[in-house]
């Protein structure tokens, strides 16, 4: 380098660093992830100041330690690519925990961590972090869902024929193929549990403020924070619904199949889960998310001929801080994330909706029964759940 060059190098990074936008040491992936490590330090409190990155459209935070839980606060705010403007401070939940049981819990490289935040095109971020005594091995997780692949040109798949008397119609949904998961990050088959006895509805908290034609983005963005960052080896939610009542396939191994899931610690064992794009403990849901979270309620547990309005008996599978290994629970069939784990999701405001999407997806099997002319038929097993007519 010659001496006009260095100079020149040395009076950018030394103008940048007096803005805070600093370029720190970080390990980029072709995938899509890129991290910056929160230094070691107070045990109490950890910060990162104002810095430019790589682009990325989501953020979230991981430690070292899957078992351990960060029992503080953590924020971050990021800069705006488009418009340079800096957010305000936004907390991440830091209620995700690793799956109690399976290949989820079991991998290598598995990793504690906060719920991710969609932010949108942003180059920029920072955190700070404090509780009574932080994990180890702090790290950022930049998501950029749009790295990596080709363009993605979402369709819908139109549902399949109904498979049985008691199936109330399967609701059109886009395909993985679809919002475009990059199959090659699944290494290992899916799990199956036997059957499915209830439904965990959740939100993915964050922003509301997404165009639903970044409603993909958001669900690729989900796929590789739980693949890359977390360590698990698919996306945790079986399906996903946008504001605009899109639903998505989630995790692989068939829709119609129960497949072992990475949603609520201690009972994703016979379990499938619902997960709302956005935060609604401050929006409310519409019509569209109740009515596309109902369908898909009724068609998933149409399969086994249950009744959506019942309840179930459910065997907790881990100590979680609101149920003890072992502890026989009764849920709804269309329960929320906070009914089985100490959790404010899915969000006040979208588990006050739980009790009339329980309405409507009984509606939506009660019109599936009548039509196969076999009313009362609804399968309800005395030791597992209780009926409700």
């Amino acid at each position: 380098m010659t001496p006009r060059l260095l100079r020149t190098a040395v009076a950018t990074a030394l103008a940048l660093g007096a803005l805070g936008l600093t370029q720190p040491a970080r390990a980029a992936s072709p995938d899509g992830v890129h991290t910056v490590r929160v230094p070691d330090g107070d045990p109490r409190e950890r910060s990162l100041a104002p810095r430019t990155t790589e682009p990325f459209s989501l953020i979230g935070l991981t430690w070292d330690d899957p078992e351990a839980t960060l029992n503080g606060t953590a924020q971050v705010r990021t800069r705006s690519r488009e418009s340079g403007v800096w957010s305000e401070w936004h907390p991440l939940e830091t209620d995700a925990r690793t799956p109690e049981a399976g290949p989820d819990r079991d991998r290598p490289g598995v990793r504690g961590s906060t719920q991710p935040l969609w932010t949108g095109p942003s180059d920029g971020f920072q955190v700070r972090v404090s509780g009574a005594r932080l994990p180890t091995g702090l790290r950022v997780e930049l998501v950029d869902p749009e790295a990596g692949s080709d363009a993605v040109h979402t369709t819908v798949v139109e549902p399949d024929a109904a498979a049985g008397p008691l199936l109330a119609g399967r609701p059109a949904m886009t395909s993985r193929s679809a919002w475009g998961a990059d199959e090659s990050l699944v290494k290992d088959p899916p799990t199956y549990t036997g059957n499915t006895k209830a439904i965990f509805v959740h939100h993915t908290a964050g922003t509301n403020a997404y165009a639903c034609s970044q409603s993909a983005s958001i669900v690729r963005g989900v796929f590789l924070y739980h693949v890359k960052s977390n360590g698990w080896n698919d996306i945790g939610y079986h399906f996903l619904v946008d504001k605009c009542g899109t639903v998505f396939e989630g995790r692989a191994g068939g829709v119609d199949k129960p497949v072992l899931g990475a949603h609520t610690y201690g009972f994703n064992t016979a379990t499938s889960s619902i997960s709302v794009l956005g935060n609604y403990s401050t929006a409310a849901a519409n019509a569209a998310v109740r009515q596309s979270v109902a369908k898909v309620a009724a068609w998933k547990l149409g399969l086994y001929g249950i009744n959506p309005a019942g309840t179930v008996v459910l065997t907790s599978g881990a100590d979680n801080g609101k149920y003890k290994l072992g502890q026989k629970v009764t849920f709804h069939r269309i329960s929320g994330h906070r009914d089985g784990y100490p959790t404010e999701c899915p969000g006040q405001n979208l588990y006050n909706d739980l009790p009339r999407i329980r309405t409507l997806a009984t509606s939506a099997g009660t019109l599936a029964e009548a039509a196969s002319g076999l009313p009362g038929a609804w399968n309800e097993d005395e030791d597992e759940g209780v009926p409700t007519r």
